[in-house]
């Protein structure tokens, strides 16, 4: 199989001249995806036709040669043509249903750009070459492994970075494990396993939300970009990004460990976005409960389930399991005993008792046990799971089942 793999690293006390040239890269590229997404709103307006990436490049080189923006000439070529790729993949999203239409960038705000080609790696030594930059010291905490596709530096609060992209070819593992597991996702448990064992959440954003406020409180208070407003900035910035490495590190963990334990996992195909729409309604109809579903909405979403699902997903393929995600209709609802469903059976959050047959069980528990058994369903030859939804999954699964 094709092994894509993305290391990153933290750059190594960069030097100011050094730190200015990332800079302009940054806003170089910035720049031009800016000037393309208003060339082809214009062309919009005026019923011309949509560029693409071919014809994007010749208005490139026409704005390298105008003397109000000879100074993209600084940056090196390929940060700018990569800038219009990304520009035609946002097009391409939008035009496909998969995303919005494309916005103007704002500096400051996800600072990064992308060699395709010309760098070098030097592994020894903890060593990077960036064209048009030089030599750059990177912490080599793990070796690259793989032919190196492309390499992305990015600015995050007061640190850059870079993230080398690989890939290689790997014969598929077989998993050590011929177990099955079922897990279901939570707020209260992150992670509630059909075997019985759970996983408490980390709530990394709950864990800083005073502190959060307090130094956003403090921005607010301040002249809007102001040397004191930056600092305050930078302070916000810090915190958040805290927030997110405490929660990826969570994250990578718990995956890592369940991908390990358990050959085929079985997960509720949860649409978080719609479970975190907004309650607040209109001013003709006024939602209900607002403030207890928006404290909700903020818990679901300090869990990270998205990223989690994606991690194990691909977690499972590099060491031969397989991640099977089920219709989460009813899962909470149904008693794993007699398979009598009612809104009834989950009497709280944690209790599960049937009105049906009297079962009772930890809530997280029994959804867990209905997405095993959903999971079953779906790898059964295509048969339908129990809430209707049909699935062809592939040999290889069924053979491991059955292993």
């Amino acid at each position: 199989m094709q092994r894509l793999q993305a290391y990153t690293f933290a750059l190594l006390n960069p030097t100011g001249a050094d730190e200015r040239a990332m800079r302009r890269s940054c806003g170089s590229r910035r720049f031009v995806f800016n000037k393309g997404l208003a060339l082809q709103k214009e062309r919009h307006a005026a019923g011309l036709k949509h560029l693409y990436y071919a014809d994007l490049c010749k208005h490139l080189t026409a704005w390298k040669a105008d003397p109000a923006t000879t100074w993209l000439m600084v940056a090196d070529s390929q940060v700018l043509q990569q800038s219009l790729k990304d520009l035609c993949r946002a097009y391409d999203n939008f035009f496909k249903g998969r995303a919005e239409v494309p916005r103007f960038k704002r500096k400051g705000h996800h600072e990064s750009f992308r060699y395709p080609q010309r760098f070098k790696l030097d592994q020894a030594n903890g060593r990077i070459y960036l064209p048009k930059i030089g030599w750059l010291r990177y912490r080599a905490s793990r070796p690259v492994e793989g032919d190196i596709s492309q390499v992305t530096v990015s600015h995050r609060v007061d640190r850059w970075f870079v993230a080398i992209q690989t890939e290689r070819a790997a014969e598929r593992p077989a998993h050590p494990s011929t177990s099955m597991v079922a897990i279901d996702l939570g707020v209260a448990r992150f992670v509630t396993l059909s075997d019985g064992s759970f996983v408490e959440p980390v709530n990394a954003f709950r864990r800083s939300e005073a502190q959060l406020a307090k130094a956003q409180r403090r921005m607010s208070r301040k002249i809007k970009h102001s040397s004191n407003w930056k600092k305050a900035k930078v302070k916000v910035q810090s915190i958040q990004a805290r927030i997110a490495r405490i929660r990826q590190d969570f994250l990578h963990q718990t995956s890592t460990q369940i991908s390990k334990s358990h050959a085929i996992v079985c997960v509720e195909n949860l649409k978080v976005r719609n479970m975190t729409a907004s309650a607040a309604g209109t001013v003709e109809h006024p939602g209900t409960n607002v403030r207890a579903k928006a404290g909700l909405d903020k818990a679901i979403l300090d869990q990270g389930w998205g990223m989690f699902v994606r991690q194990l997903a691909y977690k499972l393929e590099w060491r031969g399991g397989m991640l099977v995600e089920v219709d989460p209709r009813n899962t909470s609802h149904r008693c794993p005993e007699c398979d009598h469903v009612d809104a009834e059976n989950r009497r709280s959050q944690a209790r599960f008792a049937c009105v049906s047959c009297g079962h009772e069980a930890h809530a997280d528990h029994v959804g867990a046990i209905n997405v095993l058994t959903a999971g079953h369903a779906r790898l059964a030859c295509g048969e339908t799971s129990p809430d209707g939804a049909s699935a062809q999954e592939p040999t290889e699964a069924r053979s491991r089942l059955a292993a």
